[in-house]
């Protein structure tokens, strides 16, 4: 782990401290080698053809959609790619036949709100525990049998802090109101068995797994309850002028060519990170947190934001200094952070800062990095006096 398979990643060049895998994790070469194998020798269009080549690709693409099926326990049948995590959380808002009043959480990423707003939907919002995780207690009090959905973060992008994901579903089925999780920073460090969390909908995309921009999953065991959100080719069983059929699920949800070369990459980053196991991932990540968080506790300018048991995150802010001169200061010395509102205003609101720094792991993260952010930290310190 970190050292030993940053040679894996042709991005992270020497002398460069990459912390910013919460926005976009770097591609290990044999992510990178499923793509271009995709894109050139074999590529060809999918379902339709009848040519040799078009068959071997058809028989590719379910193949990877099984794999990423299986790496979160599921069946084939019940994910649909889709461009990313927005776009699964797009479909949901817009596709349920139920619209009502929707649960949040204040640490949501801004594509766990807006889509719900501009589809109708009426929003509540439950407060965070004292150290930055979602409070099921005071979520099980706002519950009500208006409420048709839950949307809740697996892991916050912003504070790293977990949810405990059986629980929330227990909350929300108790008033008939079905749970969806955005599971973006959890699928590449924490294992997802979506039946043992006994969520609704699970949404994850391919770029924060390694894998390549431009796919992402929906699952559900309810997808055929939905109705199709976007038309096209692809999509239906028949056409007439007059009416339209449509195919079943996930094919109803995939209108058009699909993302053939990035679901292949992403069945390879699934094999390449199950190959090193997720708990290994975890444990690793936790240590660098760990690690970081002890560190910087110890400078009386940092405030630290987030619980302890933050997965693969640290933010936090320093006194008299804006985020963005962290970050561009951090930069000089090679070191590079994310510094901004990270798509939670209304976390940034409840912190009562504008803005945070943000270091975030991965696997090829490693001791050097820590030293290097910390080193950075104290020329900051010293240029703001």
């Amino acid at each position: 782990m970190g050292e030993d398979r940053r040679q894996d990643f042709p991005g992270l060049t020497p002398g460069w401290h990459y912390l910013d895998t919460a926005a976009t994790a770097q591609k290990p070469q044999a992510v990178i080698d499923a793509t271009v194998n995709a894109m050139g020798r074999d590529y060809a269009t999918v379902h339709r053809g009848v040519y040799a080549r078009s068959a071997d690709m058809t028989l590719a693409y379910e193949a990877a959609r099984r794999r990423i099926a299986g790496f979160i326990r599921a069946k084939e049948d019940q994910i649909a790619f889709v461009r990313g995590a927005t776009e699964a959380i797009n479909l949901v808002a817009y596709s349920h036949p139920r619209k009502g009043r929707v649960l949040l959480s204040m640490l949501e990423h801004h594509s766990n709100i807006v889509p719900w707003q501009l589809a109708g939907w009426q929003v509540d919002v439950c407060p965070l525990t004292e150290d930055g995780c979602i409070d099921l207690g005071a979520a099980e009090k706002l519950l009500t049998p208006e409420h048709t959905m839950v949307a809740f973060a697996h892991v916050s992008n912003v504070l790293g802090s977990p949810l405990e994901v059986a629980r929330a579903a227990e909350v929300a089925h108790r008033v008939g109101a079905e749970l969806l999780i955005d599971g973006c920073q959890a699928v590449p460090r924490l294992p997802v068995d979506v039946a043992a969390l006994g969520c609704d909908y699970y949404a994850f995309s391919g770029h924060k797994l390694y894998g390549p921009t431009g796919i992402g999953v929906l699952w559900s065991d309810k997808l055929d309850r939905l109705p199709p959100w976007q038309g096209g080719g692809s999509m239906i069983d028949r056409v007439t002028f007059e009416r339209t059929t449509y195919a079943p699920a996930p094919t109803r949800f995939e209108a058009g060519t699909p993302a053939i070369v990035e679901a292949l990459g992403l069945a390879a980053a699934v094999d390449y990170v199950e190959a090193i196991g997720l708990e290994a991932i975890h444990a690793h990540e936790r240590t660098l947190v760990g690690s970081l968080r002890e560190q910087l506790a110890r400078k009386n300018s940092v405030t630290l934001f987030g619980p302890e048991s933050s997965a693969g995150i640290v933010s936090f802010a320093m006194a008299g200094v804006h985020p963005h001169d962290i970050g561009t200061i951090l930069d000089e010395s090679g070191v590079a952070i994310r510094a901004g509102h990270h798509c939670a205003q209304p976390l940034m609101a409840h912190l009562g800062v504008p803005a945070t720094a943000r270091a975030s792991f991965g696997l090829y993260s490693n001791a050097d990095d820590v030293t290097a952010l910390v080193e950075g930290l104290a020329r900051v310190e010293r240029i703001f006096g």
